[in-house]
C-alpha cells in the first residue's frame, strides 16, 4: 500500500498503490517526488517505471482530503506536491516509462505527458476533468500526449481519450492487453538498460535541453488560475459537489 520502489538488473519500479481510486494525499505526492529523483540519482539505475495497482493508474489529487483540511494548506500543498512530482519525473536523470491501466485522470496526466514513454493497456483511458472541479492545470502535460485542438476540447468539456486513440498521435508507443503491460513496460526498459548508461543520462538531458517549451514554467502558469478560482468560490462548490456526490450549482 502507498507508494513503493524497487530495483532489479538496473531497471527500478515505483508503484503507486491508494485505494479506491489511487487519488494521492499531499504527503503521497512529495513522496513520489521524492522516490523518482532518488532513482534518477542512483547510477546503478538504467530507467525507471512508473506504474501502478488497483482500478487505474492515477485519479488526481485526493479532493476529499483537501475539503476536510481547514483553510488553504491542502490546495497550497497539493499544488506544490504535484509540482514536485510531475518535476521529479521530467528531471529524472534516466528514461521513466510510464506503464498506464484504466483511467489516468487529472495529476495522472502530468506524471504521463512528462515521462519519457508511454505504454497503455486497451481499457487506459486519458483526461482532464479540472473544469468540472473548479480548477485548472496540466494542459501543459495533456498537449504533449495529443494535439493542440484536441487538447483544448478534452479541456473544455472534460472528456477523455483512449489509449488506442493517442496511439495514433505517436505518443503512447504500445497498446497492449492489461496482463501485458508490466512485462511490454520491462521490455521497454531492458532495451534502454542495455545501452551505455553514460550516453542514456546525456540523452535524456539533453532532450529535455531541446524540448518547445518548459513544462515546469507553463504548468506553473496553470496553478495561479486554479488560485483565482478559488479565491472566487466557484472552486469550493465544484468539490463540495464531487465529495457529497451531486451536480455542482454555478448560478450563484
Amino acid at each position: 500500500m502507498g507508494i513503493t520502489s524497487s530495483i532489479e538488473d538496473g531497471i527500478a519500479e515505483v508503484v503507486m498503490e491508494h485505494p479506491p481510486v489511487n487519488a494521492l494525499t499531499v504527503a503521497g505526492w512529495f513522496e513520489l517526488a521524492d522516490i523518482v529523483r532518488g532513482l534518477g540519482e542512483d547510477r546503478s539505475v538504467r530507467a525507471v517505471i512508473l506504474r501502478a495497482e488497483g482500478k487505474g493508474f492515477n485519479a488526481g489529487v485526493d479532493i476529499k482530503e483537501m475539503q476536510a483540511t481547514e483553510g488553504f494548506d491542502a490546495l497550497i500543498g497539493a499544488n506544490r506536491g504535484c509540482f514536485a512530482a510531475f518535476a521529479a519525473v521530467y528531471e529524472c536523470a534516466v528514461p521513466v516509462i510510464a506503464a498506464v491501466h484504466g483511467y489516468c485522470l487529472g495529476g495522472g496526466i502530468g506524471l504521463v505527458g512528462n515521462a519519457d514513454i508511454v505504454v497503455a493497456s486497451r481499457d487506459a483511458y486519458f483526461g482532464l476533468p479540472e473544469v468540472d472541479r473548479g480548477a485548472l492545470g496540466a494542459a501543459t502535460h495533456l498537449a504533449r500526449l495529443v494535439p493542440q485542438h484536441k487538447m483544448r476540447a478534452m479541456v473544455y468539456t472534460a472528456t477523455t481519450a483512449t489509449a488506442q486513440e493517442l496511439h495514433q498521435f505517436g505518443s503512447v508507443l504500445q497498446v497492449v492487453e492489461r496482463e501485458e503491460l508490466r512485462p511490454a513496460a520491462i521490455e521497454v526498459a531492458r532495451q534502454i538498460a542495455t545501452k551505455s548508461p553514460t550516453v542514456i543520462r546525456a540523452a535524456k538531458e539533453s532532450l529535455n535541453g531541446i524540448d518547445l517549451w518548459d513544462v515546469k514554467r507553463s504548468y506553473r502558469f496553470e496553478q495561479g488560475f486554479t488560485f483565482e478560482l478559488n479565491l472566487s468560490g466557484v472552486a469550493d462548490e465544484a468539490r463540495d459537489a464531487f465529495v457529497e456526490g451531486r451536480d455542482a450549482d454555478f448560478t450563484k
